[in-house]
Formats: structure tokens, C-alpha cells, sequence
């Protein structure tokens, strides 16, 4: 009775009406944010493929390097330094229509392919080593039976004189010689080169009119 009996006080419900809705401001500024993201993640894998393709990451095919042209230029390499190289063979080589000028390709026929070549027109100074700088580019010196093969026979004296008889290790190299050694210019005179004749051929006709 003393004190005042504290009156029934019924449970306060508290609720707090939170706005879900985002201010336009802050939602288009979230969409922009959105669309920079992903149109940085496309141009990122969009570089990224492209430098993958510029490098050539991936590719079955690689680029041609630059050794595929040096595999053109071995065979000259191979051929040692002592002997004349195919460029100074084409520098001082007469073209065709330069050999027309010249009397002594008038007649001129390659003959019957064989391991031996006939040189003529060859100038007065020519020495058997100047002929061994040109014809031994085609043998192989490294070779015992290519090395015992290779013949020169340089005729200095009588009819004969100015001419020259080679010896080469195969029909090819004699074929490759006289190819490229045709019209070479040697001490101002230009080296007719012929497959030498061989007396086999005549022998084996006349073999055979025999039996017949």
C-alpha cells in the first residue's frame, strides 16, 4: 500500500520498415559498374586470344624459319674452298646467246654421257692445277675411290695441244660439270666442255655385225 503497485504493461512490438528499394542514383551507377566489368573481362580475353594467336601459341604449323633458306645454299657450302664456287662459275660462264657469237660452239653437241669430259679451246697459260680448281668441286676428296678416279690429262704438245681429258668419279658429276663448266671463260678463252667419246660403242657394233 505504501508504494504504488506498478501497472501491467503489455509487450511493445518494435519494427524497424527498412526501404528495400535502391535509389535510382546508386542502382544505375551498379548497372554501369556492371556492364565496365564485363565488357573489361571480354576485352581482356579478347587480347589475351589475340596475343595467343599472334605468338603463335597452339598452331600445328610453326613459321618458316630462316634455315629453310640456308638448305639451298649447303651444297655449295659442302664444297671446300680450294675450288672455284658456283657463283664465280655463273660470273664468268658465256650465256647462250654469247656462245652463238663464238665459232667454236657452232657445231657444238654434248655427246654420250660418261664418267670422262672433253675440254677444248683452252688457252696457252692453262696448267693441270687451274683445271683441277674447276672440275674438283665434283668429287668428293674425302672419298679413297672418288680421289683415285678423278684424272686430269692436260695435252701441251702437237695436235692435241689445248685440249684436256678429265676423269670423274660418276656419269652425274661429269653431267654436273659439263652443265656448269660449258663456256667458262679461262684466261680469256672460253672452255668447251663435251662428254669425252668412248671407243666402246663403236667395238660392240661392229661386234654385232659380226654375228650377224
Amino acid at each position: 500500500d505504501v508504494f504504488e503497485q506498478p501497472q501491467h504493461v503489455g509487450h511493445k512490438k518494435i519494427e524497424f520498415h527498412i526501404n528495400t528499394d535502391i535509389p535510382a542514383v546508386l542502382q544505375i551507377n551498379s548497372e554501369k559498374e556492371e556492364k565496365n566489368g564485363k565488357s573489361l573481362y571480354f576485352k581482356y580475353l579478347s587480347t589475351t586470344t589475340e596475343e595467343i594467336n599472334n605468338t603463335g601459341f597452339g598452331r600445328i604449323f610453326p613459321a618458316p624459319s630462316s634455315n629453310d633458306k640456308m638448305e639451298t645454299e649447303e651444297e655449295d657450302d659442302e664444297i671446300p674452298s680450294e675450288f672455284i664456287s658456283r657463283k664465280d662459275l655463273e660470273k664468268n660462264r658465256l650465256s647462250r646467246e654469247e656462245m652463238e657469237k663464238y665459232s667454236v660452239f657452232k657445231n657444238y653437241e654434248a655427246g654420250d654421257p660418261n664418267c670422262r669430259i672433253y675440254v677444248k679451246n683452252l688457252a696457252k697459260q692453262v696448267q693441270e692445277k687451274d683445271l683441277k680448281f674447276i672440275f674438283g668441286r665434283y668429287v668428293d676428296f674425302q672419298s679413297e675411290v672418288e680421289r683415285n678416279m678423278f684424272d686430269i690429262r692436260l695435252m701441251k704438245e702437237g695436235r692435241m695441244k689445248g685440249q684436256a681429258f678429265i676423269g670423274l668419279p660418276n656419269e652425274k658429276a661429269a653431267a654436273k660439270a659439263l652443265k656448269e663448266a660449258n663456256g667458262y671463260v679461262l684466261f680469256e678463252k672460253p672452255m668447251v666442255v663435251q662428254f669425252a667419246r668412248s671407243a666402246r660403242p663403236k667395238q660392240d657394233a661392229n661386234e654385232g655385225k659380226r654375228k650377224k
